[in-house]
């Protein structure tokens, strides 16, 4: 057992505790595996607010990773200026700034788990398709096409045919997407 404060520990046993959890172990066996007291995970746990299970697959290097925020977290923390953790996670200040804002928590303070969290739930999530989310809209559209109508004219059509349905007002790109 460690003999410093739980919140203490550096930012990688944080870390390690929390990918245990999403692995499925419970926090008492996940502190015990990372070195610390199950109260001191369950402190770590409540800290971190509302947890859900994030794909740590990177989306692209624009975004900020887990890592970037913990970074942010740790300067924040040792009193370090904004520009000088942008510099060093390799992101512009204004992305940092914006970041630390977006995803504080509602004390204001900045806890990384949280605040990726918070952007991983306000990330967009890809849509049914229209064509296959509604049979009826589907048929008609391939009655059309089968009469060759262009994604055009059938796009006008169901316009001017269906004008309190907006939900079947679409546009020729998402016959198209359909299609092909």
């Amino acid at each position: 057992m460690p003999r410093w404060a739980w919140n203490k520990a550096s930012s990688a046993t944080k870390r390690r505790y929390f990918e245990l959890i999403r692995s499925g172990i419970s926090g008492q066996k996940a502190a015990a595996v990372v070195g610390v007291s199950a109260s001191a995970g369950s402190n770590w746990y409540i800290e971190a607010g509302s947890m859900t299970v994030v794909d740590e697959k990177p989306i692209s290097s624009r975004y900020l990773s887990q890592d970037d925020r913990i970074e942010i977290a740790d300067g924040l923390a040792a009193g370090e200026r904004v520009k000088q953790i942008a510099a060093r996670i390799g992101k512009s200040y204004q992305s940092v700034y914006k970041e630390i804002a977006r995803n504080k928590k509602a004390d204001g303070r900045y806890q990384p788990w949280f605040a990726h969290n918070q952007a991983w739930t306000r990330r967009r999530r890809p849509k049914p398709r229209v064509l296959a989310a509604d049979e009826k809209l589907a048929r008609i559209v391939a009655c059309k096409l089968d009469a060759k109508w262009s994604p055009a004219q059938i796009s006008r059509w169901l316009r001017r045919r269906y004008p309190r349905r907006t939900g079947w007002h679409v546009c020729p790109e998402t016959i198209y997407e359909a299609v092909y």
